[in-house]
């Protein structure tokens, strides 16, 4: 866990935000907004909503984005 701690507070060091929104989501991992929905409506991508806010932790996504990575052959 302390690993985790220092990578999320090296981030918030870097000016990086710990909570992104399906905006900035989409403009920094390259996932439209529709497929946000619709990976949200599938419950196949991690998210927390407050009333009607959607929000992502960058630390869920990256673990989201390591646990589906596809190896490849070389």
């Amino acid at each position: 866990m302390n690993k985790e701690k220092e990578a999320r507070d090296q981030l918030l060091t870097k000016g990086q935000k710990e909570w992104l929104t399906p905006k900035e989501l989409a403009q920094e991992f390259r996932f439209s907004e529709s497929t946000q929905a619709k990976y949200r409506m599938e419950r196949k991508i991690p998210f927390s909503k407050i009333g009607r806010y959607i929000r992502y932790s960058r630390d869920e996504i990256n673990k989201w984005l390591e646990v589906n990575r596809v190896e490849v052959s070389v």
